[in-house]
Formats: C-alpha cells, structure tokens, sequence
C-alpha cells in the first residue's frame, strides 16, 4: 500500500490532488444529517461536477434540507471539464456541453463557482441524477459562472464565499492543511473536512484539540484509504492501481475527518478494563506521568497524567478524558508545567539533552535492538512516538468483562 510515503512525497512535491471517494463521504456525513437542514454548504476545494463531494450534497440536496449549495474549483484542477463543459458564443452567452456531448480536446480550463438552490427531476424518469443537475444549470435554476481569480480558498472572492456559507465540506490539500484550518477558524466556520492523521500534533492544529474547538470525525479510525489521482499521477508504490472505470487511485494510510459539528458517539465512554501497575506502566523521565502503549491499556483506576498514542483522540470522549498537552516542546504540559530536562543521577542532578526534550523519554537499562537511543552520561534513553498526554477525569474500579 501507498501508505504516508507517497502522502510526504506528494505534499513536499505539492502534488496532492487527491479526490475523495464517493462511499468515504457518505459513511461520514450520515452522521452530522440534522446539521446540514436550511443550511448553505460549501465546497471550496472541489470541482462541481467532478468531486465527490459536490455529488454528494446535490444529490442528497432535498433529503437533507440544504438552502444552497457553493462549489468552486482551482484553475489549476487536473480533472475540470471532464464531465461538464461550458462555453461562450457568438454573444457572449455561456453554453453547456455534458457527459457523452464533451470534447477530449477541451481547452477553456477557466475555474468557476457553482450555486445550487434548486433539485429536482427535469427528465420526468422519476429520480434525481446528475443529468438533472446539468439541466438545472443550462436553463439558468441554478448559477454557473467563472471566477475572476484563481480560486484559491484565500482569495478575496473564495473568502466571501466562505463567509455566505454555514458549514464547509471538502478535502483540501494536504500541503496546505495548517493554513485551511487557519482560515475555516478564522472566519467562525463549521467544518467536516479530511486530512492526514500526524496533522494532530502540529502546533496550529493540536491546541484546537486541546481546547475542544475541533475533534477527530466518526467513521474512520484506522486503515487506509483510497483516493483517486490525475491521470498523471505516478502510481509507483504498492496499493495504487486503476479501478474498473479506468481512473487512477492510491490508498493512503493515516487519515482522518477533522471537524467541529458534534455528534452522539463522541460522547460515549470508553470502556476501560485494565489496572495500573507500576511495574508495566513506566514513568516518562521528562514528563510526570505514565507511558500507556495502546488505547486499549489506559488503566481505568489510574488519576495522573498518561501518554497516550495519537489515536486515542479516534474514541476521546471529552466527558471522561481531560487533555493536558502533547509531547511536544511548544504545547501543553510538556512546555508549560514541567521543566525540560531529564534526571541523569541519584542526586536529582538534572541535564538538557537536545532534542530529546521533543519526545516523552523513558530510561532503560540496555541498548534497545530496534528503537533509537540515547547515552546521557551513561544512562540510556528512548523516545516514545508522539503521545496525547491525558487525564481520566472519573477513575475508577476495572469494569468486569463479560
């Protein structure tokens, strides 16, 4: 599978046009349904007509009781014009030109805004599809026009789109994620959108978390996923492929849907079945607090802080748990309670280590055969993988498991 190698390599190349499939969007949004009624939803990195994400909410236009619908593209999409066209004649009048009636040879590439208000059936055959749609757009129901910049997310005009909309729904690019969740917080927006599971700890990500302003969405929590690409798009690693339609893919590990729309699951509770012992829960050496390895072996009678993985925030229930910070130097605990430093000696005498200080440390008694260590006059130390530091705001008693 492609996993986060080919996700580093595109973001660094800002190749990252990845399009979100169709069945990844509906298992997440039936669960945010009664947020979207008589509201505008906006899908500001999308191709209307292309994107997944614009199908989705035109489809689903009237059963989930939208007021409009905003798409807009960038003109640098790969993939615009490939399902609907639009020209201008002799008048300056714009035309359509949709589905078998498109050119190969397409050239008025120019990005454009789509306003939907309006669904319903205009072939009489019964349902609502995306010939429907077309039609609603040629007779002038529903707007399509250009854009007058580029139709970047923070260009004047994408931002008063922005700022007409209630809700956002898309999946920006992943170079770019710091910067969307910077403008979408901004400008007060709700959100549902996907990205990469590490941008958890980033430092313009991670205090939104810790403050509950943002928190991981509901329906995918481990495995990969995939994402269809250009068809220029280099499929050089394992997983990628081209699917029975001929439009190529890659599958993707660590991802998440990040947003700000609450929803039932998120409150339920944890169950937690194991106790603390001192013998298998080590203390952290720069940090006051435990190392737990797995989400499945917080201890449910435990009142400190523990290091928890990254992907405990996929069943964080903010009644239960309390946040306290994250294993980075610039957040949280870990640079505003505890002192960054580790204990080398008997005598409490304590010395900087560099970057060590990034990462929750744990003294050992022999050089680890498979991690990265580290010699502090003579004393052996490894670095954890980034941990959520956590407080279990009700402990109690192990529950029996049945």
């Amino acid at each position: 599978m492609a996993g986060n190698s080919a996700l580093s390599a595109a973001v660094k190349a800002k190749k990252d046009e990845f399009y979100t499939q169709l069945t990844d969007i509906e298992k997440e949004m039936r669960y945010y349904r009664k947020h979207f009624k008589d509201k505008t939803v906006l899908c500001n990195c999308d191709d209307p007509f292309e994107s997944n994400f614009f199908k989705y909410f035109v489809l689903n236009f009237n059963r989930l009781g939208l007021k409009k619908l905003i798409a807009t593209c960038y003109f640098s999409s790969p993939i615009i014009g490939q399902q609907l066209q639009y020209h201008f004649n002799q008048d300056g009048q714009m035309t359509f030109s949709f589905g078998d009636d498109t050119s190969d040879d397409y050239k008025a590439k120019r990005p454009y805004k789509a306003i939907v208000t309006s669904v319903y059936d205009t072939t009489g055959d019964g349902g609502v599809d995306m010939v429907d749609v077309a039609k609603l757009f040629m007779s002038g129901e529903n707007e399509l026009s250009e854009l007058d910049g580029d139709g970047d997310f923070r260009s004047q005009e994408c931002l008063e789109l922005l700022d007409e909309s209630d809700i956002v729904v898309t999946n920006p690019p992943f170079s770019l994620f710091r910067e969307y969740i910077a403008t979408l917080m901004q400008h007060e927006k709700k959100f549902i959108i996907i990205g990469n599971v590490n941008a958890i700890t980033y430092k313009e990500v991670f205090p939104l978390i810790m403050q509950n302003k943002i928190w991981i969405g509901a329906s995918i929590h481990s495995g990969d996923r995939a994402f269809y690409v250009p068809d220029d798009y280099p499929l050089n690693a394992a997983g990628c492929g081209v699917d029975q339609d001929g439009r190529r893919f890659i599958r993707v590990k660590g991802v998440r849907w990040y947003t700000n729309l609450d929803f039932k699951q998120r409150h339920e509770d944890l169950i937690l079945v194991r106790k603390y012992t001192p013998d298998v829960y080590l203390n952290y050496d720069n940090y006051d607090g435990i190392n737990v390895d797995s989400t499945a072996d917080i201890p449910c009678d435990y009142s400190g802080m523990m290091g928890v993985p990254i992907t405990f925030l996929d069943k964080y229930n903010p009644d239960q748990f309390e946040i306290l910070g994250v294993t980075q130097s610039w957040c949280g605990v870990a640079s505003k309670i505890y002192p960054k430093q580790i204990q080398i000696d008997k005598n409490g005498k304590r010395t900087t280590v560099g970057k060590l200080n990034d990462g929750a440390a744990i003294k050992v008694s022999e050089p680890p055969k498979d991690k990265t260590y580290y010699d502090v006059d003579g004393e052996l130390f490894i670095k954890t993988y980034a941990r959520v530091l956590v407080r279990n705001k009700h402990p109690e008693p192990p529950k029996e498991v049945k």
